[in-house]
C-alpha cells in the first residue's frame, strides 16, 4: 500500500454530479486508490451509485455524523480514519483527468505536496479557462498563489511529511488555510502545469452575491492576520509572498461587483490576474 492515495470527497445533495465524479476516479491510470465518500446529508450514496452500476471495493462510505456540517468538518471525518500514505481532495462536482493520480504519485517521490493546473468549467463541463497551466515547477508558500491563483483543494500530499486539519470556523478559503498548514513541514511543493483537474465553477460562485463576497473578504483577512502573527511558522520571505497576494486579492474582491456589473459573466480569475501581473 506504499502508493495508495486516499481521495476525500464530501457529498451534500450531490446526486446530480456524484456519478460523473466517481467515474473519473474509476478511470484513473493509477489504480491504487481509496475513495472516501462522506455523506453530509444522510443520503445512502452506496445504494445510489449501485443504481448507476457503480460498485467497487475501493470506495469507502462514511457519514459526517450530521446534516449540513460543512465541507471542513466532513473532510476531517475522513482524515481521522484514513491510513493511506497519500491523500487528495475531490469535491463531489469536480472530476479528475485520467492521469491525475499517476503523475501526482510520481512527483510525490521527491515532494511532500503536489498541485496541478486546473481546467475551469461550467456546470455542464464547458471549458472556461485554465489556471496554473505551463511548465512544471517547484513552488514555495510565497510563490504558490502567484501560480495557483484560484482554488487550492486540487493538491495531493504525503501525510507522512505534511499533515493538517481543515478549519471549520472559516466560511471560505479553507483550502488555502489547510495548504499553509502543510507547508509548515513541507517547505516546497511540485506544481504540475498540465491541467489534470476539472474544477466546476458553480453559478453561485460566479454571482458575487453579498454573502459570497463578505465570506471571502473575512476569510482572506483572517488568513492574512494568522500569517503576520507567525501562526504557520513560515520564513519571513514566504509570509511576505502570501501576504502580498492576499492584499491584491482583497482589493480585487472590493472591485469585483462593479466589474461584474460592467461585464456580466466575468470570472474572478480574469478580474484578478491582471492585478497580479
Amino acid at each position: 500500500m506504499t502508493e495508495t492515495v486516499a481521495i476525500i470527497t464530501p457529498a451534500w445533495n450531490a446526486q446530480d454530479t456524484i456519478v460523473t465524479t466517481v467515474q473519473s476516479v474509476l478511470d484513473q491510470t493509477h489504480a491504487d486508490w481509496q475513495l472516501w465518500l462522506i455523506a453530509d446529508d444522510g443520503a445512502d450514496y452506496e445504494a445510489f451509485l449501485a443504481t448507476a452500476g457503480i460498485s467497487d471495493s475501493r470506495i469507502r462510505y462514511l457519514s459526517s455524523g450530521g446534516t449540513g456540517r460543512g465541507a471542513s468538518n466532513t473532510r476531517n471525518v475522513a482524515l481521522e480514519r484514513i491510513d493511506a500514505p497519500y491523500a487528495a481532495i475531490l469535491d463531489a462536482d469536480d472530476r479528475l483527468k485520467p492521469q491525475k493520480l499517476e503523475l501526482a504519485v510520481r512527483a510525490l517521490a521527491d515532494h511532500g505536496i503536489v498541485s496541478t493546473a486546473l481546467d475551469v468549467m461550467t456546470d455542464d463541463f464547458q471549458h472556461l479557462r485554465f489556471v496554473g497551466d505551463g511548465p512544471d515547477r517547484v513552488l514555495t508558500p510565497g510563490t504558490h498563489k502567484w501560480v495557483n491563483l484560484s482554488m487550492d483543494s486540487m493538491i495531493v500530499w504525503d501525510r507522512r511529511r505534511a499533515e493538517g486539519r481543515f478549519d471549520p470556523t472559516m466560511s471560505n478559503m479553507t483550502d488555502l488555510e489547510f495548504l499553509l498548514q502543510l507547508y509548515r513541514t513541507a517547505p516546497t511543493s511540485m506544481h504540475l502545469g498540465t491541467p489534470l483537474h476539472d474544477y466546476i465553477k458553480r453559478s453561485s460562485s460566479m454571482s458575487n452575491g453579498k454573502n459570497v463576497a463578505e465570506g471571502m473578504i473575512r476569510s482572506k483577512t483572517e488568513i492574512l492576520r494568522r500569517l503576520e502573527t507567525g501562526h504557520y511558522g513560515l520564513p519571513e520571505a514566504e509570509v511576505d509572498g502570501v501576504a502580498r497576494f492576499l492584499r491584491i486579492s482583497l482589493e480585487a474582491e472590493g472591485l469585483y461587483g462593479a466589474a461584474l456589473a460592467a461585464r456580466p459573466g466575468l470570472l474572478f480569475e480574469d478580474h484578478l490576474e491582471p492585478r497580479l501581473k
